[in-house]
């Protein structure tokens, strides 16, 4: 049995994955308010969760995965991932926040700065989940370029989706790598603040990057300190062999998306694969392996179900998704994590089907069931969410000695 405490954070999306699940709310609206998010928050951190993810993307949301949709029943609209997780940093302590960031059409330069300032709002508890723009119609809000039209047979087959879009990833690797850097272009010490001499920096401990690259240019240095972590902990989602390239050779995260024990570890196996073909050294850059699960969770058996058929039915259709759907008790949501857990898996991204009901029922329902296994924490230690998560603080690569 493994003994090392299972990784458990939880994503959050509107309200709830489920697209009909906003019609489960007394106050379907107030999911536009600071306060809401805010609330889902602080109970995340009341279940002692790992982290909590916010998604995010450039277009308004669509069923269709590729190309928007006219429906008017399901939520449309979205505040900004950095600004949700930047306003309750200071409402939380402990638990980490990593926003989506999407990479296509957003500069380096202004990544790295809104990251770094969110570790400092943080005080190291910042992440990020880089994203590329897959739907060629957000580069209309931009007009600066444009991006391949995904078809109806290609979003059905993953490894397809990839090869298309195999180009977007490439560009996305070098964010990842300007950003790192950016993040390093400040010593950890380049602030004196020293009033008596008036020396506020050591202008020797900042560093131009000077990147050059297939698709960016850039000088450096960041005008932000660095951040707290020296690197705020990268995470992405990964479907297949590209997204596994990825992750392996930029991200400290995966998240990945088996649908059973046998799924998982064939997964694990390619991820193992691109870290090897990565030339990664895993004892100096760990990859923390994750699993997303959809859930809806009751305490009597049966009303789980039951609960997703009703918003299936006000939904029109059956829902399903890119990950497991589980349906069931938080006891028997505990067997399946801990026994996906042998395949090798550090953790778990659960995605709640509603909010708040599956959200408390994660913090209040599950986490006491894992922790009377001996398999989760019950208390926060002390640290960076990288502490947390089992991530050596990254050496500066521009830093004299180093």
């Amino acid at each position: 049995m493994n003994d090392t405490p299972l990784h458990l954070a939880v994503a959050l999306d509107g309200a709830g994955w489920h697209p009909a699940a906003w019609r489960s709310q007394e106050t379907p609206g107030a999911l536009f308010t600071a306060a809401y998010w805010a609330d889902l928050v602080t109970e995340a951190e009341r279940g002692l969760l790992d982290f909590v993810t916010f998604e995010d993307s450039l277009g308004v949301q669509s069923a269709a995965p590729h190309r928007p949709d006219d429906r008017t029943d399901q939520v449309r609209g979205s505040l900004d991932a950095v600004l949700i997780a930047a306003f309750v940093a200071p409402l939380t302590t402990h638990i980490g926040l990593i926003p989506t960031v999407n990479v296509t059409h957003t500069e380096p330069f202004h990544v790295a700065v809104g990251i770094a300032t969110l570790d400092h709002a943080a005080k190291g508890r910042a992440g990020w989940r880089p994203q590329i723009a897959p739907r060629a119609a957000d580069a209309t809000h931009f007009g600066r370029r444009s991006t391949p039209q995904l078809t109806d047979d290609d979003i059905r087959d993953s490894e397809l989706i990839a090869k298309r879009l195999r180009p977007l990833f490439a560009e996305a690797t070098e964010v990842v790598e300007v950003t790192r850097r950016l993040w390093d272009s400040w010593e950890d010490d380049a602030e004196i603040r020293d009033t008596a001499t008036g020396r506020f920096i050591d202008r020797d401990k900042l560093h131009h990057i000077d990147f050059a690259g297939e698709y960016f240019s850039v000088r450096g240095p960041s005008i932000t300190p660095r951040p707290p972590q020296g690197q705020p902990v990268i995470a992405s989602v990964a479907h297949a062999s590209t997204p596994y390239e990825f992750a392996a050779r930029g991200c400290d995260v995966v998240f990945v998306t088996p649908f059973d024990r046998a799924g998982a570890k064939a997964i694990l196996a390619q991820v193992d694969e691109a870290v090897e073909g990565a030339g990664r050294d895993l004892v100096e850059r760990p990859l923390r392996r994750f699993a997303e699960v959809v859930v809806f969770l009751d305490d009597e058996p049966g009303a789980a179900a039951r609960r997703k058929e009703r918003l299936d039915t006000l939904n029109g259709a059956e829902y399903t998704s890119d990950a497991a759907i589980f349906t069931g008790t938080p006891g028997e949501l505990a067997d399946l994590l801990l026994d996906w857990r042998t395949t090798g898996l550090d953790g778990f991204r659960l995605r709640p089907g509603a909010v708040p009901q599956d959200l408390t029922a994660i913090t209040r329902r599950l986490v006491p069931e894992l922790r009377q296994r001996g398999a989760f924490r019950t208390e926060y230690g002390p640290g960076t969410l990288r502490d947390r998560l089992g991530l050596p603080a990254p050496r500066n690569r521009y830093a004299r000695g180093d």
